[in-house]
């Protein structure tokens, strides 16, 4: 038996010696030391000898299995030696080479959605409005409570909103974010709050159940509807770099008294008739008025000593209308050609 496991030794060593990669070395191993390797056939063959012989083959046995093990170590740090020795030259990166552009992947861009937010962003800063920002997923009171907005108006209507199984709701406007502002700051209080919402309702080319808003807040001491036409004016010219032609008409909403909305004359067709304005020449872009002064009670403003304007706007629709896009959905298809233009 001991000439059989010193052949074995020799002959598991000379395979060790000619593997050439780690593949290789763990198969010899399985071989040599597997369930079903040699080795343990030669303990199994053990069990037939008288004790003496078993202290002794134990010993060549043990012998011959830690030559091997520590010749299938050496091998594979051999191995792992070696995969690293000449590096420098198959993998040589000179790293002050000026870089190559990927055709197929391009340079990344800001949304058309969010250049026009920042933009906005900037023009109201110039103006001395602050940016304020609140959360996606709202309570009933700051969506709607707190705006003067009963139980039973059309706007709670399940056609509307999103509403969850834990009794909240997805934000309908980004007013609950000035509601938020007013209670945590007092007049005078100037800022807008950009922002996505939600809104449970059909889509077609001006319409998505997804969308964009920046809402505008102004309270101080003798505010008027003029200061909200002179703010409106400002905003209007420096987004679309020229004068717009707009329109105020009576509107209800019940955060505010009175109430207006501000249409301008359709940038896609001229005023001619389009799908974005259902063919009428004009597109709704923002209601506006002065703030109720229910809401300013409900965000512990004295309407006695202050008043304010108030206005949405569809950052979407004003994208489309600032650059000719005629279908609102484009915006969130995914689709790259369209992206890339801006």
């Amino acid at each position: 038996m001991q000439e059989t496991v010193q052949a074995t030794q020799q002959e598991a060593l000379a395979a060790i010696a000619a593997a050439t990669d780690d593949a290789a070395l763990e198969a010899l191993r399985i071989e040599y030391f597997g369930k079903k390797g040699r080795f343990r056939a030669f303990f199994q063959e053990m069990g037939k000898l008288s004790p003496e012989e078993k202290a002794q083959a134990g010993q060549y046995i043990n012998a011959a299995r830690t030559a091997i093990e520590e010749a299938l170590t050496a091998r594979k740090e051999a191995f792992k030696a070696s995969q690293f020795a000449d590096l420098d030259q198959k993998e040589w990166l000179d790293v002050t080479a000026p870089g190559t552009r990927e055709t197929h992947l391009g340079r990344g861009r800001l949304h058309p959605l969010t250049q026009i937010q920042y933009e906005v962003e900037d023009i109201f800063r110039s103006m001395g409005f602050n940016v304020f920002d609140g959360p996606q997923v709202e309570d009933d009171f700051h969506n709607f409570g707190a705006l003067n907005i009963p139980a039973d108006h059309p706007a709670r209507d399940m056609q509307d909103t999103f509403w969850l199984t834990n009794g909240r709701l997805l934000r309908t406007h980004t007013s609950s974010v000035q509601v938020r502002a007013m209670h945590a700051h007092k007049p005078p209080l100037r800022g807008i709050s950009p922002g996505r919402v939600f809104r449970y309702e059909a889509t077609d080319a001006s319409h998505e159940n997804t969308f964009y808003q920046v809402e505008g807040l102004m309270v101080d001491k003798n505010i008027s509807v003029a200061n909200l036409i002179y703010v409106m004016k400002v905003l209007l010219r420096e987004i679309f770099q020229k004068d717009v032609e707009v329109r105020l008409r009576p509107g209800f909403f019940p955060f505010v008294e009175p109430g207006f909305e501000l249409d301008i004359s359709c940038l896609i067709c001229g005023g001619g008739g389009c799908p974005v304005c259902k063919h009428e020449g004009w597109v709704e872009l923002l209601p506006c008025g002065a703030v109720h002064p229910n809401v300013l009670r409900n965000c512990g403003i004295d309407p006695t000593e202050y008043s304010g304007f108030a206005f949405g706007m569809g950052l979407n629709r004003l994208v489309m209308m600032r650059y000719g896009i005629d279908d609102i959905r484009h915006f969130q298809s995914g689709n790259l050609e369209f992206l890339e233009q801006f």
